[in-house]
């Protein structure tokens, strides 16, 4: 790192210590998508001091070259690969600008955790240990090529945006998994549903009492790889709530707000509504019941969930038409698991996430991540999706796809990771298909041909506050690189089958 760089004391005795140095430097720096500029010319200034090679392309991405060891310049080009960019989540009433402040993160029981905002482990370890290998002299390696991509996390857009003929490496590793112990072949590919349509706002009624319902306290995660565990959304949640309502008893909206990200699990939702005075007044004992069945509902998976009543401000409210079609879209639109893989058992193949509302008097913005393993899945599920929201009179859009990564069992690279992973570490490893969204798709769409397996330490609750990484497998992951390097550089590559 630069001189004048001082390690949080979080980071003192971590090993590998060059990799931990780096990911101080990632938490240090605010990354959120498409805000990566400081986080890159620092990559840029720590590269030039190291006279590594460094490039920046048109999207935006990072790409590094070092040339191989001694000895080692007929072996096969790897490329290396990771995203610089973080979700950006943290608890109500945690005061976080993702834009200045730094990340704050603790040990706690062999795990580094970020306890009110997201760790952004997801994916500035994987990142880390690319950096740490391009600067460590020791590691015996064939040509090295890293590629450091922005915009991931809200689009893939450094992805959708790299240029064919700007790498050379036939090989792949990417660093953005989340399981130690597991190689990933392949993942979904997605695309966004959104909606967004103007409002007529009316008064608020006169001698009506505003409340603002407050949804809070789930647990959240990844929309993709924490799907299946039928987590609560506080969107989905609070409509329900607010429809209910709104059956037997005069409500207006006023406001509806929920998740912040759209590859999140929603959090918390709140809505301001006005209501007559008599109806306020039976408001808490049916806010009280419907925070009773949540809970029941939802047992043994949303401990925290919490739905909270209090006095708010409003001078104007959507109007009548507008409130009808928001509220029956959001409540009838899926969410969730649509499909399971009769291919691969035990793995999401298509579902959805409604990440994130915002409705107000003037006007309103929903947006749906649509994920599957079959891009005829997601163009299914996305056509319904707009058909529905079309029906409800709300102009919808489908955009930014990006391809799955399709599973080649035969990869030779995979053979030669499981080899290396049971020589160095003993035991088998694991081969798995995801339902998150790795860039490997997309990479390999401008690069036919390259053979990718991606792995990494483990991550737990990635995209949510309080989001860790358990240090020992990080140590774990940066000998398993080093040894994979050293391998391909030998010749140890399997031949095609």
């Amino acid at each position: 790192m630069n001189a004048p760089d001082r390690l949080d004391p979080v980071f003192d005795g971590l090993s590998p210590a060059p990799v931990w140095a780096h990911f101080a430097a990632f938490c240090r720096i605010p990354r959120p998508s498409r805000g990566e500029a400081a986080i890159r010319e620092h990559l840029l200034a720590w590269a030039t001091a190291r006279d590594i090679a460094a490039q920046v392309d048109a999207a935006g991405n990072l790409i590094l070259r070092k040339p191989a060891s001694p000895g080692h310049e007929g072996a096969p080009g790897v490329i290396l690969q990771a995203h610089l960019d973080m979700v950006c989540q943290a608890n109500a009433g945690t005061p976080h600008d993702f834009t200045r402040d730094p990340i704050r993160p603790v040990r706690r029981d062999g795990w580094l955790v970020a306890e009110h905002t997201t760790l952004g482990a997801d994916n500035g370890i994987g990142a880390s240990l690319i950096l740490a290998a391009l600067e460590d002299d020791t590691l015996i390696h064939g040509p090295l090529e890293a590629l450091l991509t922005v915009d991931e996390e809200a689009g893939m857009g450094g992805a959708h945006g790299l240029e064919p003929g700007l790498l050379n490496g036939r090989l792949m590793l990417n660093l953005d998994t989340e399981d130690w112990g597991e190689f990933y072949l392949g993942c979904a590919g997605g695309l966004d549903v959104d909606a967004r349509a103007t409002g007529q706002a009316d008064p608020l009624p006169v001698g009506w009492r505003s409340l603002r319902l407050s949804l809070a306290g789930l647990r959240g995660g990844h929309s993709g790889v924490d799907i299946h565990e039928e987590r609560g959304n506080a969107i989905k949640l609070l409509v329900r709530v607010l429809c209910d309502l709104a059956s037997d008893a005069p409500l207006r909206l006023a406001l509806l707000r929920g998740g912040t990200a759209r590859n999140a699990l929603p959090r918390e939702a709140s809505a301001v509504i006005a209501v007559p005075a008599a109806v306020a007044d039976g408001l808490p004992a049916r806010v009280a019941a419907w925070q009773a069945l949540l809970q029941d509902e939802l047992r043994g998976v949303e401990a925290g969930l919490s739905l909270h009543l209090d006095d708010a401000a409003a001078d104007s409210v959507l109007a009548v038409a507008d409130q009808a079609r928001w509220l029956n879209a959001l409540h009838a639109a899926p969410h969730g698991v649509r499909r399971w893989s009769l291919d691969v058992p035990g793995v999401v193949e298509t579902s959805n996430n409604l990440g994130i509302v915002e409705l107000t008097p003037n006007g309103g913005h929903a947006n749906f991540m649509v994920r599957s393993l079959r891009d005829s899945g997601s163009a299914a599920l996305a056509a319904e999706l707009l058909s529905l929201l079309t029906l409800a009179g709300l102009p919808a859009t489908a955009s930014g796809h990006y391809p799955g990564w399709t599973p080649n069992p035969d990869s030779p690279l995979l053979a030669l990771c499981q080899r290396v992973f049971t020589r160095r570490f003993g035991g088998t490893s694991t081969v798995k298909v995801v339902h998150a969204g790795l860039e490997c798709g997309l990479i390999d769409a401008r690069y036919p041909g390259l053979d990718t397996v991606s792995f990494g330490p483990t991550i737990r609750g990635a995209h949510a506050p309080g989001e860790r990484v358990e240090i020992a497998s990080v140590d774990a992951a940066w000998q398993l690189l080093g040894a994979l390097l050293a391998a391909l550089a030998r010749g140890e590559l399997p031949a095609p089958a």
